[in-house]
């Protein structure tokens, strides 16, 4: 069975050691994360900030 990991835009879990059974799973992992920012407006990378409707794009789904 594969397993996946999101990855924030600066290439660390969202979840320390949690791994998904499935794409849906990550993706739904991804939207409760993306909620802890949203009170600020944007997650805050090493990069910059990134407005949250752009946040997925920055992020990684990656099959382990």
């Amino acid at each position: 069975m594969a397993k996946y990991t999101m990855l924030s835009p600066d290439g660390f879990s969202i979840e320390f050691d949690k791994t998904y059974t499935s794409k849906k799973e990550a993706e739904k992992a991804f939207t409760e994360w993306k909620k802890r920012y949203e009170l600020q407006g944007y997650y805050s990378s090493n990069s910059g900030r990134i407005p949250l409707e752009d946040l997925r794009e920055y992020c990684t789904l990656q099959k382990l």
